[in-house]
């Protein structure tokens, strides 16, 4: 492979563990954090002309890496963090802090992300996952996005073309990258925003293990109405069940936390453990929500 000048980030037989909310990961043959758009297209055609594989990251908060680690290039998109407001529309970078675009727009004034204050993880990792917590998700102020394709071609998708659904959107497992987000949102006096976020932080703090390296919800909420993960985990007697250093969350059975020293082999031992016995007494198939990645 030819030499090429980078600009970003750049690292060879990266650990992985310290690039993820979990804690956990093998390393990559090579980690690049682009610091604008342009090193994304070029890492792409790189990628596509050399046959390299390439993985693309948010902030790595919904993944979990295997501890084998991960071939070719991992892309983490952390460094696009640029935040900018026209009228009432917020504009981030792939890579800003979920809850540093709510607070921007909150200083602005500016209302309807305040259900995802709190939740981790990027604007585009949100984006790309219709992330969403009390009644509301991204599909719901998403104005546009500024996309990338495979052959890291740019354009643009409107909401319609997000195809967004519960948890998932057009670009798991596309190809397609989300560069930038355009989100439009509603004025408000931002005292009022601020007391909405401070009631939202307030719950997920008294429900949610965020103590503890995590990758947030493991599994998907089940088709069935009225049908919650962390219940049917609880009642199946696995409320703190641990593999090594891995455990189900004694505060809330729908995430798995890294108690120290965590391998991705546990938690995904604990993965099927769940699975299995919710299998066996609901019937129900569980599918997970957290993107697991690289060679075991």
């Amino acid at each position: 492979m030819r030499r090429y000048r980078m600009d970003g980030i750049l690292a060879m037989d990266a650990p992985m563990d310290v690039e993820t909310s979990f804690r956990i990961g093998g390393p990559a043959d090579i980690l690049f954090k682009p610091d604008n758009i342009a090193e994304v297209v070029r890492v792409v055609k790189l990628c596509r002309r050399e046959g390299i594989a390439l993985t693309v990251l948010g902030n790595g908060t919904n993944i979990l890496v295997r501890d084998g680690g991960v071939r070719g290039i991992v892309m983490k998109l952390s460094e696009l963090t640029e935040l900018r407001r026209e009228r009432e529309h917020i504009f981030a970078g792939a890579g800003a802090g979920l809850t540093g675009v709510c607070e921007y727009a909150m200083s602005n004034g500016l209302s309807g992300l305040e259900f995802a204050c709190g939740i981790p993880g990027s604007a585009g990792g949100a984006v790309c996952m219709n992330a969403g917590a009390y009644g509301a998700e991204m599909k719901d102020v998403v104005y546009r996005s500024v996309v990338m394709d495979a052959e890291g071609n740019i354009g643009l998708f409107d909401n319609s073309g997000h195809k967004f659904s519960y948890r998932t959107s057009a670009f798991q497992d596309s190809g397609y990258i989300v560069l930038e987000t355009e989100f439009l949102l509603t004025p408000s006096e931002p005292g009022a925003i601020a007391s909405a976020m401070d009631e939202y932080r307030a719950r997920r703090e008294a429900s949610q293990p965020l103590d503890k390296p995590s990758a947030g919800s493991v599994f998907r909420r089940p088709a069935q109405e009225g049908v919650y993960v962390g219940p049917m985990i609880e009642a199946c007697g696995l409320k703190g069940a641990a593999e090594g250093g891995a455990r189900i969350s004694e505060k809330h059975a729908g995430f798995i936390v890294n108690g120290g020293g965590a391998t991705a082999a546990d938690v995904i031992n604990l993965i099927d453990r769940a699975k299995a016995a919710v299998k066996e007494k609901y019937g129900i198939d569980l599918k997970t929500e957290i993107r697991i990645i690289g060679d075991e």
